[in-house]
C-alpha cells in the first residue's frame, strides 16, 4: 500500500449562482499578466453549451486525455515517433478562435474626442496586437445563460438529442465551475518532452517549471479538459496552481474564498497510489467505482500508519479525518468526476444538479400536487439523467440515478421536518440513509461554516533540508551536466 495525499475540491452544482465571482478573483491574483489575458484558470461555463475552449469536450478534435488498449493505456494526442514528428507543431491545438482574442476599448478616444456630429465610440482593440479590432466574435462567456439557444446548447456533445434544447418544456440549464483538476494520472505531466510539468508528493498539486518548460505545448494539447495555457509573452505553459501559496499556510483558495454561493468544498484524500494503474484499466462506465475504491478511509489504523511511513503528517491525517470532501466522495456517495472517462483521474468532484424544485403537469397539463409537495422525483426533474450520466460518470446512469435518489430524500425529509410532518423512515432507507446521516448532510451542504467546507492542513516544510529541490530534467539537465563537467576539470579530473 503506497499511501499518497490529495487536497480535493468539490463543488455543488446545485448551489453555483453562475456570478463569476470565483473567475474574477482568480484572474486578479493570478493572471493579470501580460501574456495571460485569455487565461482563466477559473472559470464558469453554462451547460448545455459548448464551453471555454470552444468544444474543449470533443477528444476526437483535440486528442487529449488517455486511450485504453486491452489493459494498457497511452497517451491519446502522440506516440514516442508523433512527439518528435511534432515538436514544433501541434495539429490538435485550440485556436486563438477557440479561446478569444484578448480584447480591451479605446476609452480615450471616448473621452478625448473633439467636438463632432457624430457620437464618439470605445473601440475593441487587440490586446495582442494592439490593432483595432472590426468585430468582437467570442470572449470566455459568451455563451453565458444561454441555455436554450440553438446555437451554442444544441452544440453540447453530452446531449444525447439536441431537440431537448429547442423546446421550451424542456430546456434546462446549469452552471459548471471549472478549475484544472490536479489528476492523479495527468496526461499533461506524462505528454511534456523537458519533464516541465509535475505532480506534487506532499499535496497532489500539478505545477509547472518555469525554468524547464521550453513551450512545446504537448501539455495544452495532452490534457482534456483544456486547463493548460500557453503565454504568448513568455513563451511558457500555465495553469491552475490550486493556489498552493495560500495552501500551504492553510488558506482556502482565492476561488472558495471569494465563492458567494458556498458551492465549494476543500479537503484532503488518501488514497492507494499502487492501485490507479489497476483502476485505469476498467471499463468507462467502471471508472467512478475505480475511483472511489482507490480512496482510503482515513480512520483506519493500517492505513495511518502506511501514510505516516510515507511522510504524511498528523495535521493531515487529521484533515483527512474531517475532509468535507471524503464525505462527500466517499461516505455519502453524492460527488462525482468530471468526465472520468478521459483517464486522468481527476480530483475534482460534482455534486449533480437537482433542481429546479417545481410541480410537474399532469395528463390534463394541469399543475398537480406530487406525494411530497411541490418536490418532483429525479425521473421528472429538467435535467436529463443521461446527459449528467455523459457529464460525470462516463455514461453510467445507475450512478447518477442513485446520487439523485439520494439528494431528493435529503430534500424530502428535511421538508416533513422543518413543516413537522416527519416522513417514513423508508424514504431515507430507500436511499441509503438514515436520519443521522441525512442531518450531517444537510449540514454541509447548508448550515456548514467556512471551517468545515475548507479543511487545509498547513504544509510542513521546516525540516526539510534546503537541498531537497527538484531535480532538473530535460533538456534542462544538459546545463546542469555541463557544470559538472566543468567542475570536474577544475578539480584536475578528478571526481572525489
Amino acid at each position: 500500500m503506497d499511501v499518497r495525499a490529495q487536497i480535493v475540491m468539490a463543488f455543488h452544482l446545485d448551489k453555483c449562482i453562475g456570478c463569476h465571482t470565483c473567475s474574477v478573483a482568480c484572474k486578479n491574483v493570478w493572471t493579470d499578466r501580460r501574456g495571460t489575458e485569455y487565461m482563466w484558470w477559473n472559470n464558469v461555463e453554462t451547460k448545455p453549451g459548448v464551453g471555454y475552449p470552444r468544444g474543449w469536450e470533443d477528444q476526437e478534435r483535440y486528442r487529449g486525455g488517455w486511450l485504453k488498449d486491452g489493459t494498457q493505456v497511452s497517451l491519446k494526442s502522440m506516440g514516442k515517433g508523433r512527439t518528435l514528428a511534432n515538436l514544433f507543431f501541434q495539429p490538435n491545438l485550440p485556436g486563438i478562435e477557440d479561446y478569444y482574442e484578448p480584447f480591451d476599448f479605446d476609452y480615450g478616444n471616448l473621452a478625448g474626442s473633439p467636438p463632432a456630429g457624430d457620437q464618439p465610440v470605445a473601440q475593441a482593440v487587440s490586446q495582442i496586437s494592439g490593432k483595432p479590432m472590426e468585430k468582437i466574435k467570442g470572449s470566455a462567456n459568451w455563451d453565458d445563460d444561454l441555455g436554450g439557444s440553438r446555437l451554442y446548447a444544441a452544440a453540447d456533445g453530452n446531449l444525447a438529442d439536441a431537440a431537448i434544447v429547442e423546446a421550451y418544456d424542456t430546456m434546462f440549464m446549469q452552471y459548471l465551475p471549472r478549475i484544472c483538476n490536479h489528476c492523479l494520472y495527468p496526461s499533461c505531466v506524462a505528454s511534456c518532452p523537458s519533464r516541465a510539468l509535475y505532480k506534487r508528493g506532499e499535496d497532489g498539486v500539478v505545477l509547472v517549471d518555469q525554468n524547464v518548460c521550453r513551450g512545446w505545448r504537448f501539455c495544452v494539447s495532452a490534457c482534456p479538459y483544456k486547463k493548460v495555457y500557453f503565454n504568448w509573452k513568455s513563451g511558457k505553459a500555465e495553469k491552475c496552481i490550486f493556489c498552493y501559496p495560500r495552501v500551504e499556510t492553510g488558506q482556502a483558495n482565492a476561488c472558495a474564498q471569494s465563492c458567494v454561493g458556498r458551492i465549494r468544498f476543500v479537503g484532503v484524500l488518501l488514497y492507494d497510489a499502487d492501485g490507479v494503474e489497476a483502476a485505469l484499466s476498467k471499463d468507462d462506465a467502471e471508472l467512478v467505482e475505480a475511483t472511489r475504491a482507490l480512496i482510503l478511509d482515513p480512520r483506519d489504523r493500517v492505513v495511518q500508519k502506511a501514510a505516516a511511513r510515507n511522510g504524511i503528517s498528523e495535521k493531515w491525517l487529521e484533515a483527512a479525518v474531517n475532509s468535507p470532501v471524503y464525505a462527500l466522495v466517499k461516505e455519502f456517495r453524492v460527488a462525482l468526476p468530471l468526465h472520468p472517462e478521459f483517464r486522468t483521474m481527476p480530483m475534482t468532484w460534482y455534486i449533480p444538479s437537482l433542481s429546479p424544485v417545481l410541480s410537474v403537469l399532469g395528463e390534463g397539463k394541469t399543475h398537480k400536487l406530487l406525494e411530497h409537495g411541490f418536490i418532483a422525483p429525479p425521473e421528472k426533474l429538467r435535467v436529463p439523467v443521461d446527459y449528467l450520466a455523459r457529464l460525470l460518470s462516463g455514461g453510467n446512469r445507475a450512478l447518477i440515478e442513485e446520487v439523485l435518489q439520494r439528494l431528493y430524500a435529503l430534500r424530502v425529509f428535511m421538508r416533513g421536518e422543518n413543516l413537522g410532518k416527519p416522513v417514513h423512515p423508508s424514504v431515507l432507507a430507500g436511499a441509503g440513509l438514515d436520519r443521522e446521516g441525512a442531518l450531517r448532510l444537510y449540514r454541509l451542504f447548508t448550515l456548514a461554516g467556512f471551517n468545515e467546507r475548507n479543511v487545509i492542513p498547513p504544509q510542513q516544510r521546516e525540516g526539510q533540508a534546503p537541498e531537497l529541490r527538484r531535480k532538473e530534467s530535460g533538456f534542462g539537465i544538459l546545463q546542469r551536466v555541463k557544470s559538472e563537467r566543468s567542475d570536474l576539470t577544475e578539480r584536475g579530473g578528478k571526481d572525489d
